[in-house]
């Protein structure tokens, strides 16, 4: 098979949650821990750093990887979904996979796959141990798809867990309260490894706390160990300053200045990257105690070209001018709220919204807190798990919502476009997929 087909034997051969939903999840490692066997369990050839959350692994993920990389570092990234290309979910020092290399490793392991009939997750994970133990990387950071007790990426016993953030999203699997979630997330955490968490919320940290005391692991809460302030914001540009906190000086970096402050220029622009850069920094401790060699240096010139070192899109990211066109990935209650705090700091004469859901979020939910003084394009990604437009059309027509139904996401976006003057904004979100077929459109 050529890189095409083999593309098409995975998508059509394999289940694939974003195309059907929970049919597509196996609920325990066994199918993962064989492919890696019969691969000679890549996964512990190298060091990694293991990170799950509700919201804010992915732009954690690539923010880690951008200053391990500039410091030196050859570094696997595995994250998932993609937007453009498959080969995205897949990366070392920001360079995707060849194609050559995911043919080549489908033909190998066909029998396998055959045999098994894992989901296309799961194949994709050994296919990035794979890829990061021939490329001998020194260190790869691994995001959790979904979950991270029966995550597939759980068969890794890394250096350092992170755990960003709980809120309630796939509630149907992991559990209706953010107790039963964080235990799922809580999985991620190894013995004797350091577990860094994100956030601090009730019904959450004690949860975290128990499981570290039953695996004998540290745990660090990034919001104790800093304070990050945004000094200003530009529309391409976020500048922080970080803070140590006193509670931290015992676990201070002894080699630089990062554990007393720190002035951050990020080229992610979103102000919800505040929460996740407390993690990233309570990271590069931990990783300098373990002998990473990473500078304050490093860090102010990787958070400032993070896009460029990795490859990240789809955060809160500007896709054109006059009008202002910006897309976001969130797709649940909690970052759907930190896009309109985005929106809201944004000066504009009138809002589009062009908005698509999954069936399996609370869509009435989702639609009640978003802005009525917008006008709505509604649409669905070309998936079979996605909500379609006219039924998102008649909910949001309950919440007094004005808009209309697009037949696809294309003629969406291209409606905005026609009917938005120069001083409007347009965002474009509401789900990854939405976003990915508007990268799609207005990029390629």
């Amino acid at each position: 098979m050529q890189y095409e087909e083999t593309l098409t034997y995975l998508y059509n051969r394999l289940p694939l949650f974003s195309r059907i939903g929970d049919a597509a999840i196996k609920k325990d490692l066994s199918n993962t821990k064989k492919l890696c066997a019969a691969l000679g369990n890549p996964q512990d050839n190298f060091q990694s750093v293991h990170i799950a959350g509700t919201n804010g692994k992915g732009s954690t993920s690539h923010m880690l990887a951008a200053i391990l990389q500039h410091a030196g570092y050859k570094t696997g990234l595995y994250t998932s979904p993609h937007l453009l290309d498959f080969r995205e979910r897949i990366r070392i020092n920001g360079n995707m996979i060849s194609e050559q290399e995911v043919v080549d490793f489908v033909a190998r392991q066909k029998e396998q796959i055959e045999s098994l009939k894992p989901s296309f997750f799961e194949v994709t994970v050994a296919m990035a141990f794979h890829h990061f133990s021939e490329q001998k990387v020194d260190i790869a950071i691994i995001e959790t798809g979904l979950g991270g007790r029966l995550d597939s990426t759980n068969v890794i016993t890394p250096i350092l867990s992170i755990i960003t953030n709980i809120s309630l999203d796939h509630v149907h699997m992991l559990g209706d309260n953010l107790t039963a979630i964080a235990k799922e997330k809580a999985g991620i955490i190894k013995p004797n490894v350091p577990v860094i968490i994100g956030e601090k919320t009730i019904g959450t940290t004690q949860v975290f706390l128990e499981t570290a005391a039953h695996t004998n692991s540290k745990v660090f809460f990034a919001e104790d160990e800093w304070q990050v302030h945004v000094k200003e914001r530009e529309e391409e540009h976020l500048f922080l300053q970080a803070e140590s906190q006193p509670t931290s000086g015992a676990d201070g970096i002894q080699t630089n200045s990062t554990d007393v402050a720190m002035d951050i220029k990020l080229d992610l622009s979103g102000t919800y990257q505040k929460k996740n850069i407390l993690s990233v920094l309570s990271a590069v401790k931990q990783l300098h105690k373990q002998g990473y060699r990473i500078t304050n240096d490093h860090v102010q010139y990787a958070l400032a070209h993070v896009k460029n070192l990795t490859g990240l899109m789809g955060r809160w990211q500007t896709l054109q001018w006059e009008p202002r066109v910006v897309c976001d990935t969130g797709h649940n209650e909690a970052g759907w709220k930190e896009v309109l705090l985005n929106i809201q700091d944004v000066a504009y004469k009138r809002l589009h919204m062009v908005v698509g859901i999954m069936k399996d979020k609370d869509a009435s939910a989702l639609l009640s807190i978003l802005p009525k003084k917008a006008h709505y394009y509604f649409c669905s990604a070309g998936l079979e798990r996605a909500l379609p437009a006219t039924e998102l059309e008649e909910l949001a027509d309950a919440t007094q919502l004005q808009g209309q139904a697009y037949a696809s996401v294309s003629d969406a976006v291209k409606s905005a476009l026609k009917v938005a003057d120069k001083e409007d904004l347009v965002f474009i979100g509401g789900s990854t997929f939405i976003v990915a077929e508007a990268l799609s459109l207005l990029l390629q």
